[in-house]
C-alpha cells in the first residue's frame, strides 16, 4: 500500500535538519525546511572538527552507537556518490602512560561490540612505526575514521532536498507549534510572520529545540530537557604537519580530549577543550593555548612553543552537565509523548554529523509509523 504524502515542516537547516528533510523528501513527502539564520548550517554544523567517527566510544545498543556506525557507512557512500570532498586517514587513540592503557583496551572492546571494522590494538613501538613523532605506550588504530568538508556536505544535502521538491525558507524562525484538529500549525516570525498548516513537524533546531518544545501545544512540560552548553576551542598549527593520521588521547569528562585533527589540505589543528558556559560565545581566548601545549605534548613532545594560533570555537547542546554521565541522543516521537506527527530531536551533539543520515531515516520511519 503506498504511503500517504504528508506536508512536513523541518525546523533547523543544520546537517541533521538537511539530512532529515532529504530523507523525507526522497520518500515522496512535501517538505518545508525553515531556518532562523540567513544561511544553512551556521551553528554547530559549521563549528566542529569535521571528523567522520567510526563509532568507538558509545555504549553498545545506544542510539549514538547504532547511528554512528550506520551513519558513517552511509556518509562515506553519500560523499562518494555526490563528490563531497572527504578522506579516510584513520586515527590513533593513545595511552601516554601505563595507567591509561586499560581505557584504550576498554574502548577497543566497546568498539568491537558496536561492529566497528578494522580495529587493531598496537604497542607503543607499533604506533610509533606508523607515526614517528608520536609518544605513547599503547594505541588503538581505527582505519575507518575520516574527515569531510562539512560545508560541501551541507550543500550536497540541500541539493537533494531541492531535487525532491523541498523548499528552504531562510530567516524564518519558528516561534510556536499549535495543534489544529488533526494537523499542526506553525507560527513563524521574522520578515514574513504568519501561520501555516502541516501534517507533521520535525524539530531539529539544535540550541533552540528545547525552547520550541516548550512552545509546542500539548507537549508535556516535564519532557522539555534543560540545555547545557559545552564550549570547545580549537587552535591551528603554524608549521608543516607532523602526523598523517588523527591522534586522540584517552577521553576526558565532557569530551574526547584535546586531539589532533587534519583538514583536507593536510593541515593540523587541535581541540576541542571543554568549557562549560551559559551563553553562545564563539570567541577563542588566546590564553587557553597554554593548556593546549601541556595536553598535546603528552602525545607530541616536540610541539614547538608559540606554534599554536587561535582558530575557532564550537558549542555543543548537551543534555547533561559537569560530573554527570553523558546522555544518549534523544529522539522524542509520538510513541514517547503521545502527540501524532511530531518529533523533537534533543542533545544531538557529537557524533551528530556522522550519524545524521542514519538518524534521518529513523525520524522518517517514526513519522510514517
Amino acid at each position: 500500500m503506498p504511503r500517504a504524502r504528508l506536508s512536513i515542516l523541518v525546523v533547523g537547516a543544520g546537517i541533521l535538519g538537511l539530512a532529515t528533510a532529504r530523507a523525507l523528501g526522497r520518500r515522496g513527502h512535501e517538505i518545508v525546511l525553515a531556518e532562523a539564520g540567513d544561511a544553512i548550517g551556521t551553528g554547530i554544523s559549521s563549528r566542529n572538527s569535521e571528523v567522520i567517527h567510526a563509532g568507538l566510544y558509545y555504549p553498545p545498543g545506544s542510539l549514538r552507537a547504532r547511528h554512528c556506525v550506520e551513519g558513517r557507512r552511509r556518509l562515506y557512500a553519500f560523499c562518494e556518490s555526490h563528490f563531497v570532498p572527504h578522506a579516510r586517514p584513520g586515527k590513533l587513540v593513545v595511552a601516554t602512560t601505563e595507567a591509561e592503557e586499560p581505557a584504550i583496551v576498554a574502548i577497543f572492546d566497546r568498539a568491537c561490540a558496536n561492529g566497528v571494522e578494522g580495529l587493531r590494538l598496537l604497542s607503543g613501538a607499533e604506533a610509533r612505526a606508523l607515526e614517528p613523532n608520536l609518544a605513547c605506550t599503547r594505541a588503538l588504530l581505527s582505519p575507518e575514521t575520516g574527515i569531510v568538508d562539512s560545508h560541501a556536505l551541507m550543500l550536497a544535502l540541500l541539493g537533494d532536498v531541492e531535487a525532491a521538491g523541498g523548499v528552504l525558507a531562510l530567516r524564518t524562525p519558528v516561534e510556536q507549534l499549535l495543534r489544529r484538529g488533526d494537523a499542526w500549525s506553525a507560527v513563524f516570525g521574522g520578515e514574513a510572520p504568519g501561520e501555516m498548516p502541516f501534517d507533521a513537524i520535525v524539530n531539529a533546531a539544535s540550541f533552540g529545540a528545547p525552547t520550541l518544545a516548550a512552545r509546542t501545544d500539548g507537549y508535556p512540560a516535564p519532557r522539555v530537557p534543560r540545555l547545557v552548553l559545552a564550549k570547545g576551542s580549537y587552535f591551528s598549527y603554524a608549521g608543516k604537519a607532523a602526523f598523517r593520521r588523527l591522534v586522540y588521547p584517552a577521553p576526558v569528562e565532557g569530551g574526547l580530549g584535546i586531539h589532533l585533527t587534519l583538514d583536507l589540505a593536510g593541515r593540523m589543528r587541535f581541540g576541542p577543550d571543554v568549557e562549560w558556559v551559559d551563553r553562545l560565545d564563539y570567541t577563542v581566548e588566546p590564553a587557553r593555548a597554554e593548556t593546549f601545549y601541556g595536553a598535546i605534548r603528552r602525545y607530541w613532545p616536540a610541539l614547538p612553543q608559540g606554534s599554536l594560533m587561535p582558530d575557532y570555537a564550537g558549542i555543543r547542546p548537551k543534555l547533561t552537565g559537569p560530573g554527570e554521565p553523558a546522555a544518549d541522543f534523544r529522539i522524542d516521537g509520538p510513541r514517547e509523548h503521545g502527540l501524532p506527527g511530531l518529533v523533537h530531536l534533543f542533545g544531538i551533539e557529537s557524533p551528530g554529523l556522522t550519524s545524521s543520515l542514519s538518524l534521518a531515516e529513523e525520524v522518517a520511519d517514526r513519522l510514517e509509523a
